[in-house]
């Protein structure tokens, strides 16, 4: 007479082939509850048969490691389950969708355990036991399983990841360099529409000891394209360890939130240790060239500024277009300021209080009265001060009054990199 543990495997083995009988039918049930329940896996409709055969290939595993009594903790995926996982890794489904598929499997697949076993006349004494050894080989077949199909959807996703990062900054590079017309499927290869409304800006850390800092670019760039009322995801690329590009989408729109002082309170709030600059918006794949070029000059502007830029600079704010293009010569560029304001160009807190004035005077068509509204002064204050400022500069401002505005704009934003250091603090003038 057969023992107990031999009545058991040979009930558990019959049970196993039933259902083995019934795989097809059973692969599509299963298939259509995952597909049903879990809304990640519907993601993309060609991955459905996938779906299908790796659910076929764990069921079969598992009703023949039942049949033949073969110890679960020595088995392998299937080969369909493991290009499953990587599928999914691709398409960038989430790793718990998978997870949560294996689990719901289960719990679908012991219902029909238990579905047959009620249709088998069962021993009293082999209830218990049959259910103990199905469980446990389900339990740790799928413990087993499910954690190798995640190892290999992590490295997929790492490597994919890896591959896309890639190609996207090499497509974009040939878009920037005007190197190829950009169609139909260098937006595919981008995940981003070129035909539509762009705004760049150029995201980095100015502290060179930052490390990397990559991760937190990255999640400013979505938080900066949200600020400034994206449509879709932004396109963000890595241009080195501590600096990032990025194209926020607009659409059709031919505005984006343009405060920025809001959005500077916005950056030091979110991300305090990093730096924008902000391009203009521009229209197709010609204006996601533009709109780069005008951040780069924007930064250029703010890296040549040093503490006096703020976190966030912009392309079309008032004069920063316009000093950008004078940082190409940072020389050149100081000993113009230096020639035009004299006296008035000196490196200290009299000159800059001197400049200040002159700078709203000038701006409010010389007037004094209105100039003291602004400086919240007596104007006869203003009055003093720009004579003081003439005496300094060694005339007054009427006769080439645009280059002293020019000049004061760029001493406004360039500061000590072109004003000549005040003799006091023992400095010598031109800059040597």
């Amino acid at each position: 007479m057969a023992s107990h543990d031999e009545r058991t495997a040979l009930l558990v083995a019959r049970i196993a082939s039933s259902l083995n009988q019934r795989l097809v039918s059973l692969t599509a049930d299963i298939t259509d509850v995952l597909y049903t329940e879990i809304p990640d896996l519907r993601a993309d409709r060609q991955l459905l048969e996938l779906l299908g055969a790796s659910v076929e290939g764990n069921l079969d595993t598992i009703f023949h490691t039942l049949q033949h009594n073969i110890a679960p903790e020595n088995l392998e995926a299937p080969a369909a389950a493991m290009e499953y996982a990587r599928r999914l890794a691709q398409q960038g489904v989430p790793v718990n969708a998978l997870v949560r598929a294996y689990r719901l499997g289960q719990t679908n697949l012991l219902k029909l355990v238990f579905d047959e076993l009620g249709g088998e006349a069962v021993e009293p004494e082999l209830g218990v036991p049959v259910l103990e050894r199905i469980i446990t080989v389900m339990s740790v077949y799928i413990d087993r399983v499910s954690q190798q199909v995640v190892a290999v959807y992590e490295r997929e996703r790492e490597r994919w990841l890896a591959h896309q990062s890639s190609v996207r900054a090499v497509r974009v590079q040939e878009i920037l360099a005007g190197n190829e017309h950009p169609d139909a499927g260098a937006s595919a290869a981008l995940n981003y529409v070129l035909n539509q409304n762009h705004l760049a800006a150029i995201i980095w850390a100015p502290d060179a000891g930052a490390g990397d800092m990559l991760a937190k670019i990255e999640s400013a760039a979505h938080d900066f394209s949200g600020f400034m009322g994206a449509v879709t995801d932004p396109l963000f690329v890595a241009a080195d360890r501590v600096t990032g590009w990025v194209w926020v989408p607009l659409g059709t729109r031919s505005a984006a939130r343009r405060d920025y002082i809001e959005l500077r309170e916005f950056l030091l709030d979110r991300h305090s240790e990093l730096a924008v600059a902000v391009g203009g918006i521009t229209s197709g794949p010609e204006g996601f060239r533009q709109s780069h070029a005008r951040a780069q000059r924007a930064r250029a502007l703010a890296i040549a500024a040093g503490k006096n830029a703020p976190v966030a600079i912009a392309y079309d704010e008032p004069g920063v277009s316009t000093v950008a293009m004078l940082t190409e010569d940072p020389a050149a560029t100081r000993t113009w300021v230096q020639s035009v304001l004299r006296g008035l160009a000196a490196d200290n807190e009299n000159a800059a209080r001197l400049r200040e004035t002159v700078q709203v005077y000038l701006a409010n068509n010389l007037s004094n009265v209105a100039a003291a509204k602004v400086l919240d002064l007596h104007y006869n204050s203003v009055k003093y001060r720009v004579k003081r400022a003439a005496e300094e500069r060694g005339e007054d401002f009427t006769r080439d009054r645009l280059s002293v505005e020019l000049a004061l704009l760029v001493c406004q934003w360039l500061g000590p990199a072109v004003l000549t250091p005040d003799q006091a603090k023992g400095g010598h003038v031109g800059g040597q």
